[in-house]
């Protein structure tokens, strides 16, 4: 899929515009952050699956933008048969005029992919976000990562909301990483397994429910975007806690 610019010139036909213009999607766009300070924590495909899911639900119009210079998200999308959801390739130093251009249009929701690293650029991002979804792998070494993301979060003054992703079943290490997320912010009830149709939908620019709409991974993916709405339609959707931020720990 070619992406748009900026400019945002591939989009909605003229009568789509007027119905937009008048709806409460665009008034009311939602941006989500995808972050996290460790590398391997799935963030990209949470993101492109959340997307997929968002449209498939009906929540759309959805757009993504990748602010990761190594620009798995857009590969992805590059690989994709169908429009939806649309990419929008714009210049971080237009980002926030972007976002706005999106809302214009119409957009409902807008994920944003950021790079696995503590800098400048992802606070400003954090700054422009409605929610920030924090990936959280079941381990010590994630564990310990991602107080740093949280101090910059709640730093930004964001909401957020822990995912858990590439879960193994049964184990009792799930179970405890909840609980001591569950300390800091809250946590997805529904959480990522680690399966393999997860890398192999990515491979082909798809998202597993849509290659398996009954599998297990569909059943995943719609749970956490449900818990990833009702976000929006609560008053306290993060615990945010002043001062300085604890190390998490098992």
């Amino acid at each position: 899929m070619k992406a748009c610019g900026h400019g945002l010139t591939c989009g909605f036909p003229p009568t789509r515009i007027h119905e937009m213009l008048f709806s409460k999607k665009m008034i009311f766009m939602k941006t989500i952050v995808v972050a996290s300070q460790k590398g391997g924590s799935g963030k990209t495909t949470l993101c492109a699956h959340l997307a997929v899911e968002a449209e498939r639900s009906g929540d759309g119009p959805v757009w993504l933008i990748d602010t990761d210079k190594q620009g798995t998200l857009s590969m992805w999308h590059s690989r994709r048969e169908t429009e939806a959801p649309q990419r929008a390739d714009i210049q971080f130093a237009q980002l926030e005029r972007g976002l706005a251009a999106l809302a214009k249009r119409g957009a409902a929701y807008c994920l944003i992919d950021t790079p696995p690293t503590i800098s400048e650029q992802n606070s400003k991002v954090l700054e422009m976000a409605d929610l920030v979804l924090v990936p959280v792998r079941p381990s010590p070494a994630d564990l310990w990562a991602v107080s740093e993301t949280v101090s910059l979060i709640r730093q930004a003054e964001k909401s957020f909301l822990f995912v858990i992703t590439q879960a193994k079943s049964n184990a009792s290490i799930t179970a405890q990483t909840i609980a001591a997320l569950s300390h800091h912010g809250r946590v997805a009830k529904t959480f990522v397994s680690d399966r393999v149709p997860y890398a192999a939908a990515m491979t082909g620019g798809h998202s597993a429910p849509e290659l398996a709409s009954r599998g297990p991974a569909s059943q995943e993916i719609a749970g956490v975007w449900q818990d990833v709405k009702s976000c929006f339609n609560e008053k306290n959707i993060s615990l945010k806690k002043k001062g300085k931020t604890q190390w998490l720990s098992l």
